[in-house]
């Protein structure tokens, strides 16, 4: 792990060894998370293509301090993208994919509509939407509000909580070291950041702006949905992927794992793998 410094916020990074390929594979993640759900993907990626995974700012380890706070103050799609850009700078990665998760997909579809320079390709992993229905946002904007401001350190530490904690998020079990760590980081996460990257990222005009995002972005984009996805459904990222030109071809840039829940680089590595080498041939 290495730090770097954007914006005034310390952000931790891993970068694998350079590799002589077209661009580097850039892996942003989802709310609550951290970079640590990309290691088995890397793991499978890294002989291909050099990767690099980071943390959000106010997520995993890219903390902000109490002094840091003012620095920085929103905590939008379009604003985590402004972070990307100093830290591609930064690192001089001049061409890069993005692949990002859930939020995390958000986030990668705006950075190849404002750095469209050096983003030559987007693939989304459990990431759709574009639909605003009034009383569910509202309900979860509500209830997320609610979940991130009760959250005791201890909670980790409860016998089988992280298989409660899981349960909606994954159709396939996965390890215990993963189960934890999803506990870890959602209590780590900056209140500041979860709470203002929630209400911001889902706001009506936010969502209504996805697809019309989609439909101006040249570069390929690609979308990866789990069929059990319990939390972006398979139609939401089927409607979104829909606004792209790809689209046309019978739906080329949509592709379906089985038995796969919202954590798909977890669930079903091998197969998200396979998919993102096929995809960047």
């Amino acid at each position: 792990m290495a730090n770097i410094d954007i914006r005034g916020v310390s952000h931790s990074y891993e970068l694998t060894a350079p590799i002589s390929s077209p661009y580097v594979l850039v892996f942003i993640h989802g709310w609550l998370l951290s970079r640590n759900y990309w290691q088995p993907l890397i793991q499978r990626l890294s002989a291909d293509y050099q990767c690099l995974s980071y943390d959000l700012r106010g997520f995993g380890d890219s903390q902000i301090h109490s002094t840091q706070k003012k620095l920085v103050s929103t905590y939008s799609p379009t604003s985590y993208i402004e972070d990307l850009a100093i830290l591609l700078e930064k690192l001089k990665i001049s061409s890069a994919c993005l692949i990002g998760h859930s939020l995390g997909g958000t986030i990668a579809l705006h950075g190849a509509y404002k750095i469209l320079d050096i983003i030559k390709a987007v693939v989304c992993l459990n990431s759709g939407g574009g639909i605003y229905l009034k009383e569910e946002f509202e309900q979860f904007r509500s209830v997320g509000a609610q979940i991130i401001k009760f959250r005791p350190s201890w909670l980790p530490y409860i016998p089988l909580i992280d298989l409660i904690y899981t349960s909606t998020q994954v159709a396939t079990p996965i390890s215990t070291k993963w189960r934890r760590q999803l506990l870890l980081d959602f209590v780590a996460a900056s209140y500041e950041a979860a709470l203002g990257s929630l209400l911001e990222s889902t706001t009506e005009s936010e969502v209504h702006q996805l697809p019309q995002l989609v439909s101006e972005l040249k570069q390929p984009v690609y979308f990866i949905t789990g069929t059990k996805d319990k939390i972006m459904e398979p139609k939401y990222v089927r409607h979104l992927g829909s606004f792209h030109s790809m689209f046309q071809d019978h739906g080329a840039n949509v592709l379906e794992i089985p038995e796969c829940g919202h954590l798909s680089m977890l669930e079903k590595p091998d197969t998200v793998a396979t998919y993102i080498k096929s995809i960047l041939q």
